[in-house]
């Protein structure tokens, strides 16, 4: 583990750092605020850290969270309409707030891969994106994976605190997959899991919501700005259209279920990893009592 640079350290080597980049800042990596820095002392602005990538949200692969997390610095190219920037992430030490130093490079002209005819700019575009989907997304299903959910979660409940609106997850448990992966076979067993990733991903709403693989047939949803019986209500529809939707493997209807555990958060002030784990027993409790033959939602 690298240990992160204090600001004392920051002084001294910010005019060092200023002839070898295109821009500098500061982060705070949690509220997605840019920081001012004046005589070793750090103030909010309220210029949102993203903007500057003009894509209007949060990025998936947010590397300064995972710096701040890790305590280690960490490196990614990122893009704007205009330019491909080479970026890297350094943990400020601190006795306050969460804060990064983030080193901006243009690396637009500089870096070519591959070979042969090709138009430049959308080449590197189309490889940027395609490796900080590698690093958040999830091979098989095509859903965020554990990575993104354990980086953007505590962002979501952040904001949600911040602003006194309701967050919402559900914790969903594909049912009986080592039976169907035991009779048919992995293979079947996988295009089970991304006939269930599907139908999920058809019930939220792409420009709020998002899904992660949390792992094996494990799946969690994040449900931003939607009350409880409002959760309840989508969390029983993806039950419902899962149950109603069979996959045909070769000469077989493949029929599943799941359990889901749901979680509204309000004024109480829990951590990621506390609704994680709130959303994860109310899934087994739903499990329990569908195999005690009782409603899922009952209480």
């Amino acid at each position: 583990m690298t240990e992160a640079i204090t600001l004392d350290e920051l002084q001294e080597k910010l005019a060092f750092c200023n002839k070898m980049y295109d821009a500098i800042r500061l982060v705070d990596p949690v509220l997605k605020k840019v920081i001012e820095y004046r005589s070793q002392c750090v103030g909010e602005t309220e210029t949102l850290c993203y903007n500057y990538w003009e894509n209007g949200r949060i990025c998936d692969n947010c590397i300064s969270v995972r710096a701040y997390l890790e305590n280690k610095s960490f490196m990614k190219l990122e893009q704007s309409p205009k330019v491909i920037m080479h970026v890297t992430a350094l943990p400020i030490q601190t006795a306050g707030r969460p804060v990064v130093l983030e080193l901006l490079k243009n690396a637009t002209d500089c870096m070519l891969i591959g070979s042969g005819e090709y138009e430049k700019d959308r080449t590197m575009r189309s490889i940027v994106h395609d490796l900080n989907d590698m690093v958040v997304k999830d091979h098989l299903t095509e859903l965020y994976n554990r990575r993104f959910l354990d980086d953007r979660l505590p962002v979501d409940v952040i904001d949600a605190t911040l602003t006194r609106k309701p967050l919402s997850v559900i914790f969903i448990d594909v049912n009986n997959m080592k039976a169907i992966n035991d009779k048919f076979g992995h293979v079947a067993g996988d295009m089970v899991l991304k006939h269930a990733a599907r139908i999920i991903c058809s019930w939220i709403r792409a420009d709020m919501d998002w899904v992660a693989r949390y792992g094996g047939d494990e799946f969690f949803v994040c449900l931003r700005n939607t009350d409880n019986e409002t959760a309840h209500r989508i969390s029983e529809r993806i039950r419902n259209d899962v149950a109603a939707r069979p996959i045909r493997i070769g000469d077989t209807d493949i029929r599943i279920t799941v359990s889901l555990g749901v979680i509204t958060t309000t004024e109480a002030l829990l951590t990621a990893e506390e609704i994680i784990h709130l959303a994860d027993e109310k899934m087994y409790e739903s499990k329990k009592r569908e195999k005690a033959g009782g409603h899922p939602d009952s209480p």
